[in-house]
């Protein structure tokens, strides 16, 4: 039986021991991976023990962009998506293919120091009408759909949340058509460097690397009554002997301590 279509039992059970050498494989592995997997995705591939040669370079981006991509024939061989709604649909595509929750995320909310922006006074600043609120974009990005997700939430603890929430969240990051506002930068980074929000909701795993690059940032999980929970899913789309060893190598131990050092909460294989 191929390891694609039996992956979800061996690792239910427990096999996530690295596959044995294989002869070489036909073709590269193609990897594409949502854009906050840019660090880890870089090096589970540079620590998987696939040969150089036979990886082609990751392609990143919000994952919806992404699956729409390979819908349009663009070659990839593993899906590894910021949700679970882009592998799934893919999967149907493919004949049921199995997909795999490989990690999990939270939510943060980074804004400007000078704001006072504390889980306490998250939402009252958000909908403080002076506040700029900017998101990643819904449809394209699942940042932007947890961050909607979020405005939902809001809704049971101020009436009215939502709609205002909605109506003033700047979608800036995270569509088909982005491009950093800032050159040189990235496109969170971009924003605040651009003086385009004052504060901005996305995974908390990128909040460091931005308040490197930007000064004057803070990082704020966000409270439990807002909280969702981003769940990331992993889909092998071919028959490539390289992808499932990929696969196999991101749900071992070694593989999902990476993610957990790059700021991901790390998954177990029995996850749905």
């Amino acid at each position: 039986m191929r390891l694609t279509k039996g992956l979800g039992t061996l690792l239910a059970a427990g096999a996530l021991v690295f596959m044995a050498p294989q002869a070489r494989a036909q073709a590269e592995l193609h990897v594409y991976a949502a854009g906050s997997l840019t660090s880890a995705m870089t090096t589970l591939l540079k620590q998987s023990g696939l040969p150089a040669g036979e990886v082609a370079p990751p392609v990143f981006g919000p994952s919806g962009v992404l699956r729409q991509r390979i819908e349009r024939g663009e070659a990839a061989d593993i899906l590894a998506s910021a949700d679970m709604q882009q592998p799934r649909l893919l999967a149907r595509e493919r004949g049921g293919r199995p997909v795999l929750v490989f990690a999990r995320n939270r939510m943060c909310a980074l804004a400007r120091a000078g704001l006072g922006v504390t889980a306490d006074t998250l939402l009252d600043r958000m909908l403080d009408p002076r506040v700029r609120l900017a998101t990643s974009t819904p449809g394209a990005d699942p940042g932007g759909d947890y961050a909607w997700a979020v405005f939902a939430r809001a809704e049971a603890l101020h009436p009215g949340a939502r709609a205002a929430l909605e109506a003033k969240a700047m979608t800036l990051v995270g569509g088909a058509d982005s491009k950093p506002l800032v050159p040189g930068h990235g496109q969170v980074q971009g924003v605040f460097l651009a003086d385009r929000a004052d504060i901005m909701l996305g995974y908390c795993s990128g909040s460091a690397e931005v308040m490197r690059d930007v000064p004057g940032l803070v990082s704020v999980p966000l409270p439990d009554g807002l909280t969702v929970g981003p769940t990331y899913g992993m889909v092998v789309l071919t028959d490539n002997a390289l992808a499932d060893r990929f696969a196999v190598f991101v749900m071992s131990q070694a593989g999902q301590a990476i993610l957990a050092n790059a700021g991901f909460v790390a998954a177990t294989a029995g996850d749905d």
